[in-house]
């Protein structure tokens, strides 16, 4: 009989246990999925990393802001967001344009900031570092949803941003879905 329990505790303990109980979650996955009904949510990836919007200090600016308006005769839209979980210090993403009245289904270049167009950047406040899009690292932001009535605006970005001493970020699988400020 003890042989039996033996036998019987050693099947278990042996088809319980794996090295690898829980399945990697690949970094795309952990995102929120693209919806457009003004759910209020954004995230990216950083180099391969997820990144969220979070706000652990109470003082300071919002961990998300975004406005679409119409102002002086130009459209300015801006989407930011940050995130000062991180261990090591503050991170932010912007995008933005000047002079461009955005379009349901319309994809944007993000450049150079001139004063007539769309751009990004990423700061890593970590390591003081701000990386910028320029006319050579360039990326998209493509507009999915612009509900003026209801003030909703969804949508895609990706860009590669350069700092100065030529370092690359390369912010990929970009989505928001936001209610805007007018």
């Amino acid at each position: 009989m003890k042989k039996l329990i033996i036998i019987f505790l050693a099947t278990m303990l042996f088809f319980g246990c794996s090295k690898n109980d829980e399945t990697p979650t690949a970094a795309a996955d952990q995102l929120q999925p693209a919806t457009q009904t003004g759910a209020n949510k954004v995230g990216c990836l950083v180099n391969g990393q997820v990144l969220l919007p979070y706000k652990k200090n109470p003082f300071g600016p919002p961990a998300v802001v975004c406005f679409y308006q119409f102002v002086n005769n130009q459209f300015h839209f801006s989407l930011g967001f940050s995130n000062d979980k991180i261990s090591n210090g503050l991170r932010n993403i912007n995008i933005a344009s000047i002079n461009i009245e955005l379009q349901q289904g319309q994809t944007y270049q993000l450049k150079l900031d001139n004063g007539n167009s769309a751009f990004a950047s990423y700061v890593d406040f970590a390591i003081s570092a701000g990386y910028y899009t320029n006319n050579i690292n360039t990326g998209e932001l493509k507009i999915t949803k612009l509900d003026q009535t209801n003030a909703i605006i969804s949508g895609t970005f990706w860009f590669n941003a350069v700092r100065t001493n030529g370092a690359i970020a390369e912010i990929k699988e970009g989505r928001f879905d936001m209610q805007y400020s007018q």
